[in-house]
């Protein structure tokens, strides 16, 4: 059985530590993370509010994106083994198709790509509010650094029109308040993914 799972929400919210500790406690688990797919800094444009446009989908290639997990999709074992996963072996399972595997999709702009809206199974979305996502962010350090006033100008009103568009797709999010302990947070998740798959075998 394959499972894929969307861990997408507000930049600084939690979504890879939340990720790091799930694919360390579910079986057979890869991760495709979003922020690899980002173009070459070069090719990001420039908006009309005067800053590179970071956080819109454009500023990513979606396309090998979706032909990665098409590739995990094709053929997890292979796809495991080739980024250094280890998989059960299937003779520990009697009916190799009873046997799971876990694909978390991570990112920040998950849940706005048509391509990628069908192939969730379970969707999570992790928010905080203005002011702590503006804190966490000061203190982060990126390849490209951010110039000054794109929290303000760019970033966090990009992430509202996205949240917005999510909204009102048809997709059922489970939302997570980015606020709590990361240790309830990913209680609460793992559980929620336990009883969704033990319903599902």
């Amino acid at each position: 059985m394959k499972y894929v799972i969307g861990i997408g929400g507000v930049t600084n919210g939690g979504k890879t530590t939340l990720t790091n500790r799930l694919i360390k406690s579910l079986p057979n688990c890869c991760v495709v993370h979003q922020d690899d797919f980002f173009k070459k800094p070069d090719q990001i444009e420039v908006g009309e509010d005067g800053f590179r446009q970071w956080d819109v989908l454009t500023a990513l290639d979606m396309d090998a994106m979706v032909n990665t997990i098409r590739g995990w999709s094709e053929n997890p074992v292979k796809f495991a083994h080739s980024h250094g996963v280890n998989v059960s072996p299937s003779t520990e399972v009697a009916d190799p198709e009873q046997q799971i595997h876990i694909l978390i999709v991570e990112g920040f702009l998950l849940y706005n790509y048509k391509p990628l809206m069908d192939v969730y199974n379970k969707c999570y979305y992790i928010s905080i509010p203005y002011e702590e996502c503006k804190r966490r962010r000061s203190t982060r350090q990126y390849t490209v650094p951010d110039p000054p006033g794109l929290f303000e100008g760019h970033v966090w009103p990009m992430y509202l029109k996205h949240r917005n568009e999510m909204v009102k797709s048809s997709l059922d999010i489970a939302y997570l308040d980015g606020l709590k302990s990361e240790e309830g947070i990913y209680s609460q998740v793992y559980e929620d993914i336990q009883n969704t798959l033990l319903n599902c075998l």
